[in-house]
């Protein structure tokens, strides 16, 4: 039995002589399993690479994909599930907050008739009380938004058989979100509660902004609660509306009181005017991303790959 790990790589340097050395151990440790490890460098800027073909060098089950610039993490690891061919697969980060030896545990659970067995979190060390919680509340929104069940606490460290891999091979968008498009193709599957670790070394490569953008591409990928949302919002103030003009037609006409100034109307119109934008935006987002997809370009490029049957640059 054959398992690799596909491990992206953007900007990594502080971690990877740890990395490297943790992955060799459990190599030399693993006798049941013929471990390999497919190393994709995401346009990397630092020392990333060089530490990577060093290692492919000394280590022969060490692959090595570097892409032809940074197409972003869930494009990194879509290029590394495309070029595994082994029975099992393993997405690990390589910032060690998820610990690589757990993956023999995760085969041990798999080897019971699952697909797939994702990594849940019981505990985050080393994250602000800001960084818990905003990842809390991400998880339970696009657990909420999403038409797909999709596991809280989760990321994308999990390990999936060869059917899966191949059927997340057949889904060809670009604004991808793994940890949806993973339970999306079904196939039995099982959590794995552990402890994430702190950072290792380097710096975060998901602040706020970046997450935000990430739980805007999961709600839209993968859910139409933002268009059905507006279609709502528009019949409560229609609604709201007319019951107001009601209400202020009746005061004007039938009791001794007026409705005066100018004010309640111009906050109405700056309110409604507002709403209107952001659904305009909602529709343009949708109407972006089938833009996106009708171009069919391909979701990355491959600059050069060591440790390859062939080891060459991707035309």
């Amino acid at each position: 039995m054959r398992l690799e790990f596909v491990i992206p790589v953007y900007n990594e340097e502080d971690c990877l002589d740890e990395l490297t050395k943790r992955l060799v151990e459990l190599h030399s440790q693993s006798q049941s399993l013929r471990i390999e490890v497919i190393f994709v460098d995401d346009g990397s800027t630092d020392g990333s690479l060089s530490k990577l073909t060093a290692a492919a060098q000394l280590h022969d089950f060490f692959k090595v994909v570097s892409l032809s610039r940074n197409f972003g993490h869930q494009t990194a690891v879509t290029a590394g599930l495309d070029v595994s061919t082994a029975d099992v697969v393993a997405i690990v980060d390589a910032d060690l907050q998820d610990p690589p030896e757990l993956v023999l545990d995760m085969y041990e659970r798999m080897a019971e008739g699952y697909e797939v067995v994702y990594g849940q979190r019981t505990q985050r060390r080393g994250e602000s009380l800001y960084k818990r919680l905003t990842a809390k509340i991400f998880y339970r929104l696009m657990s909420s938004f999403c038409d797909v069940e999709i596991p809280r606490d989760t990321g994308d460290f999990r390990l999936m058989s060869r059917r899966v891999v191949e059927a997340i091979g057949r889904m060809p968008e670009r604004h991808r979100f793994l940890r949806g498009m993973i339970p999306w193709v079904g196939f039995r599957s099982v959590a794995f509660p552990y402890v994430r670790n702190s950072r290792f070394g380097g710096e975060t490569k998901y602040p706020t902004r970046k997450m935000l953008r990430f739980a805007v591409d999961a709600s839209l990928s993968f859910s139409s609660a933002p268009l059905s949302a507006a279609i709502y919002t528009g019949i409560v103030i229609a609604v709201s509306g007319g019951l107001a003009g009601a209400v202020l037609t009746y005061v004007r006409l039938f009791t001794p009181y007026s409705v005066p100034g100018i004010t309640a109307v111009i906050v109405a119109m700056v309110i409604l005017s507002g709403i209107q934008i952001l659904m305009l935006g909602v529709t343009g987002a949708y109407i972006g991303r089938l833009f996106e997809e009708s171009k069919r370009r391909p979701l990355y490029f491959i600059d050069r790959t060591w440790n390859f049957e062939q080891d060459q640059p991707d035309a």
